[in-house]
């Protein structure tokens, strides 16, 4: 994994986190106690809020690195971190609308160590619960009724189509054979870094930052989601299970053309000319699903040998540090900025 730049203190990053995830949640839980039963348990469900009995359950409801970038996004424009739990709220309903839709699509069985929504409730409730996400996402907040929800609204909806544009590219690269590793970054920068972009902006614009200052901390949110896919791509591969909440070699099981796969087949030479090889056969084959474990490590072998996870750890820091310097284009308190580097850090060295 990249190694961290400067040390992460990790307790700090892990309040940072926390409190995103304090301020957030009740807010997020009254809206989705806005739908319409079975929608609302599903959803429940989906959160870690309840168990598959519907017990309460106190599950884990991922890193919520994105409300946490939401109310420090505030803070940076002087706002109190409370303006931007709104934008928090509907930042993570449409990051968690996409998740349900990704794991029917990608035939995800797990997440977070339990059951996937579909295959727990359905496919149909996947789709209804994140259809219905969505359209709240929205709903928070414009009900604010303020010319800066408005604003914020539109960040929302333009973030939100560039998600869906990075899913449908991510979907089509599993048909080809040869993707470049400039169409596999635009790919990931719209479905994974457009939404990060998004929350590290819109407590900004909750709390009546200009253009040019929300336009800046998007460009920090955006290559801080470059980063993020990056480590998350290595992790795909090599990523412990225990960690992670996923197969081992998931990535290379759904046949994705991640980052480290795409360098790899880009470096040339003999290892990267035997992976091609291999994943043109793999294209054509109907048992894929049987395959032994032995032959995803020999994939993963030949991608490292090829120089694809070195170079994706590489790319992870190179963002990184792109991430960092946009923050010099925003005065800001030196509190906030210390804080929206931490998380940046601690986002190139997590395990999960």
């Amino acid at each position: 994994m990249p190694p961290a730049n400067p040390a992460v203190d990790t307790a700090d990053v892990y309040a940072l986190l926390e409190r995103g995830r304090s301020m957030s949640t009740p807010v997020l839980r009254a809206a989705v106690d806005r739908l319409a039963p079975p929608m609302d348990t599903v959803a429940a469900y989906h959160f870690g809020w309840i168990d598959a009995e519907g017990r309460p359950a106190d599950g884990d409801g991922g890193k919520a690195v994105r409300p946490a970038l939401a109310l420090l996004s505030a803070e940076a424009a002087g706002a109190d971190p409370r303006t931007g739990v709104p934008g928090a709220v509907a930042v993570e309903l449409v990051h968690n609308f996409s998740l349900l839709h990704d794991d029917l699509m990608d035939g995800d069985e797990q997440r977070r160590h339990r059951d996937t929504v579909w295959k727990m409730h359905g496919p149909a409730q996947a789709i209804l619960v994140g259809d219905a996400l969505f359209a709240l996402a929205n709903e928070v907040l414009l009900e604010l009724g303020t010319a800066e929800a408005g604003r914020a609204t539109r960040r929302l909806t333009t973030a939100s189509r560039k998600l869906i544009d990075g899913q449908a590219q991510d979907i089509s690269f599993e048909h080809r054979e040869r993707v470049t590793v400039e169409e596999c970054l635009e790919m990931e920068g719209n479905k994974t870094g457009a939404l990060l972009a998004c929350a590290a902006s819109i407590g900004a614009v909750l709390g009546g930052a200009d253009d040019r200052t929300a336009d800046t901390l998007e460009a920090y949110g955006h290559h801080l989601g470059l980063a993020f896919q990056a480590v998350d791509d290595l992790l795909g591969i090599w990523g412990d299970p225990g960690a992670t909440g996923k197969q081992t070699w998931s990535d290379l099981r759904q046949r994705k053309k991640s980052l480290p796969v795409v360098a790899a087949l880009a470096a040339g030479g003999p290892a990267s000319e035997r992976l091609g090889e291999l994943l043109a056969a793999d294209a054509k084959s109907n048992d894929f699903e049987r395959f032994s474990e032995e032959e995803f490590a020999t994939r993963a072998a030949l991608i490292e040998e090829a120089g694809g996870r070195e170079w994706t750890s590489q790319e992870a820091r190179r963002q990184h540090t792109v991430a960092i310097e946009a923050l010099d284009g925003v005065d800001m308190p030196e509190q906030v900025r210390a804080q929206l580097t931490a998380l940046a850090d601690f986002v190139v060295v997590r395990k999960r």
